[in-house]
């Protein structure tokens, strides 16, 4: 039996892409991850992350990770909530993986709800657990928000490199995110490309400039 974990990373930030990462693998494999140490993203060091990343594409039989860049949640935001997005590229990955079961980590505040969203987006038999904090429980879905953050992380690490900036986390509370925003409002008199114009942080930055 196929088994399937999907985790975004990036889905409240101001700069940058949203990451849907899914891994699939044999349920025979996935003990596997346990005994490699794959835990939720966000309590793994970077280092720690990448190297966990290549191990988790070494054992999986596939993976896939969408890309989404800030001009195109913009877009989709214009006829489409963030949550109803989510559903959408959940099961885009989903559709790419084919799995038999998937652990999914609910975007939305009714679990169950998410779960049945997306199993109808997929539109083929499928059996799909949602949870939140799912990336906490399913080692599975863990091994797919190392995949989304590492991702993410590198293209905002390249991004800084080719605009010779510090863009910080992305995430609004971020001083660094904040301050590169305002001084580059300042001197262009625009948000940069990197960032979501749609997002409450970038209209008050704009209106904060007179713009």
């Amino acid at each position: 039996m196929l088994v399937a974990g999907v985790d975004e990373a990036g889905k409240g930030p101001v700069l940058g892409p949203m990451i849907v990462a899914g891994v699939v693998m044999e349920e025979a494999i996935l003990p596997e991850l346990g005994r490699l140490g794959v835990k939720d993203s966000k309590v793994l060091s970077p280092v720690r992350r990448n190297y966990l990343s290549a191990k988790i594409k070494e054992i999986a039989t596939s993976y896939h990770i969408l890309e989404v860049s800030a001009a195109q949640i913009d877009e989709m935001r214009n006829i489409m909530t963030m949550n109803q997005l989510m559903v959408v590229t959940h099961a885009k990955v989903l559709q790419n993986l084919k799995p038999d079961v998937a652990y999914l980590d609910a975007a939305d505040v009714k679990e169950e709800r998410f779960g049945e969203n997306v199993k109808q987006r997929y539109a083929a038999p499928i059996n799909i657990i949602a949870k939140h904090k799912a990336d906490a429980t399913y080692p599975i879905v863990a091994a797919a928000s190392i995949l989304a953050k590492v991702r993410r992380d590198r293209i905002i690490m390249e991004r800084e490199r080719e605009m010779g900036v510090v863009l910080g986390s992305g995430y609004p509370s971020d001083p660094k995110t904040r301050k590169f925003l305002e001084e580059w409002i300042k001197v262009y008199g625009s948000l940069p490309d990197i960032a979501r114009h749609s997002w409450k942080t970038s209209e008050n930055l704009l209106e904060k400039m007179g713009l």
